[in-house]
């Protein structure tokens, strides 16, 4: 049915679908009091990610990135891996998760088909670790991303959100663990949502000068892959990993979108700081209806804003990350 384009002439070969709000960490930027239920909320079944997966493959999508709240906490996440894996036009299946679970969990999702992670790790510094995220687990993350790799799985990323004052010191540390590693390590600006004026104030930074230093040091940008994420990447003969940064405040960051959001109960969010939130649920109960909902789907692309309104302290419907995945 040929590629999902919008009025910007931008290309959406990436889909994000959180399957779950549910997280069993605390972080500070996203929920310093953990997970509340709200509701009776009903997440997204088998059968229903099936369908929603196999639309979109059919309308160009190529990456499905599994998202939450914590996607671990699902206890059929081995299930939803494998249907997507094996959805025809599919070729990336890629989670982001807080690692906690990875040590008892990641030889399923390996044998289901996975085949990217990006783990969430924002200090290195146990103390600091315990303290971001509420647990004491620093250990078993690193464990699981070592199992990982053993277990064939090629793009693993580390994911960092930049807070100064808490982690912005901690750069020697991540390049220290890809010297030697093929890991990838991403900082990413902390960005203002609906609940967290206050946080944002006093611990934002910008990472422009990160990337300066870097690049006094040798390093240099490398271009990005269609079904990539938004990370400005850079390389360095000396190690074999890389480092990137997500800033989301720069410069035509939404220029290069290339992803699409769908939410735990089957919302098409067009952007992360969109306010507009449209239901595609009611399309998912049988595969008569999928016709309509790529048609909803291609149509909606139609009003896409150009950019988020970051800047204006507008960060749209999304209240913390938890809601749509990050």
């Amino acid at each position: 049915m040929g590629m999902l384009r919008d009025n910007y002439n931008r290309t959406f070969p990436y889909l994000r679908l959180s399957v779950t709000e549910v997280c069993n960490f605390r972080c500070s930027y996203c929920l310093p009091n953990g997970y509340k239920k709200q509701g009776m909320k009903s997440f997204l079944s088998l059968e229903e990610i099936e369908r929603l997966i196999r639309a979109f493959a059919e309308l160009g999508v190529k990456k499905v990135r599994l998202t939450g709240g914590e996607p671990t906490v699902r206890n059929d996440l081995a299930d939803i891996i494998s249907i997507i894996k094996n959805t025809v036009g599919i070729e990336t299946v890629a989670m982001t998760t807080n690692g906690y679970k990875l040590p008892e969990f990641i030889d399923s999702y390996a044998a289901a088909g996975l085949d990217a992670i990006n783990v969430s790790m924002d200090s290195m510094n146990k103390q600091k670790f315990h303290s971001l995220t509420g647990h004491d687990r620093l250990d078993d993350v690193l464990k699981g991303i070592r199992m990982a790799r053993d277990l064939g799985i090629q793009k693993r990323k580390i994911n960092a959100v930049l807070l100064k004052g808490v982690n912005d010191l901690e750069l020697e540390n991540y390049l220290s663990l890809i010297r030697s590693s093929d890991l990838s390590v991403r900082f990413i600006e902390l960005m203002r949502t609906g609940d967290n004026q206050d946080y944002f104030n006093q611990y934002h930074l910008d990472p422009a000068a990160h990337i300066a230093d870097l690049r006094q040091n040798g390093w240099q940008e490398v271009p990005r892959e269609m079904t990539d994420g938004p990370a400005r990447c850079f390389a360095h003969p000396d190690y074999q990993g890389s480092i990137g940064f997500i800033a989301p405040y720069s410069r035509d960051f939404c220029s290069t979108c290339n992803r699409l959001r769908v939410s735990a109960t089957g919302g098409l969010q067009l952007c992360l700081f969109g306010a507009d939130y449209f239901s595609l649920r009611k399309y998912l109960q049988d595969d008569q209806s999928l016709p309509d909902m790529q048609e909803r789907v291609t149509s909606l692309l139609g009003i896409k804003p150009l950019a988020h309104e970051l800047h204006q302290g507008n960060s749209g419907r999304t209240e913390q990350l938890a809601m749509i995945g990050g």
